[in-house]
């Protein structure tokens, strides 16, 4: 399924969040208790980034990309937008969204890898926003997209470690409430004063 409009609002609501960044709060915690803010904004710079427009073009991310301190740059949101705007470009061809990539040695849709982008886009932007105490928003369409990917991936990635235990929120909850709290985040969490 092509959610290119989609992935283009979980982009755009990620750059305005990045845009909003202040170098001074580099070294604040985030909902991911394992990484500062400075952490946070590499790990969302790289894989809803550069991962995504090598993810359109069958290929994975580049070793030297893997430790590179985007945050670093004077120009880090410039840049940021710079490269989501050609990984939006590299995923408009609907040819893209037909294709199968390898992921981890298996044939995996690229839809189904799009999607797990799209949620990551707004999972960790949604982080990043809260721990720099800025407000969150993101289109219903994109939104709805990264809780169909979560519910359908939570499980697995509890396995892994990566979401924690769910939070429990209200069935009629909003759907980004609902996606952040199947991701085992707290959508009432703001950062410790």
């Amino acid at each position: 399924m092509n959610q290119h409009a989609e992935m283009t609002a979980a982009a755009e609501a990620a750059a305005r969040v990045v845009d909003g960044v202040d170098r001074e709060q580099f070294g604040a915690p985030t909902p991911c208790t394992e990484w500062d803010v400075q952490a946070l904004l590499n790990h969302l710079i790289l894989w809803t980034s550069y991962s995504l427009e090598r993810r359109a073009q069958g290929e994975s991310v580049a070793p030297e990309l893997m430790e590179k301190d985007f945050a670093a740059s004077p120009a880090f949101t410039t840049e940021y937008r710079a490269q989501l705007d050609r990984a939006l470009a590299a995923w408009s061809d609907p040819a893209v969204w037909e294709r199968t990539l390898s992921v981890m040695g298996s044939d995996t849709p690229a839809a189904d890898v799009a999607a797990l982008i799209i949620a990551e886009m707004i999972l960790h932007g949604w982080d990043l926003a809260r721990a720099t105490g800025q407000e969150y928003a993101v289109a219903e369409n994109a939104a709805v997209a990264a809780l169909a990917a979560i519910e359908a991936n939570a499980e697995l990635f509890r396995q892994y470690k990566g979401f924690a235990d769910a939070v429990p929120v209200p069935d009629d909850a909003p759907s980004l409430d609902r996606a952040l709290a199947l991701s085992g985040r707290d959508p009432r969490w703001t950062a410790p004063k």
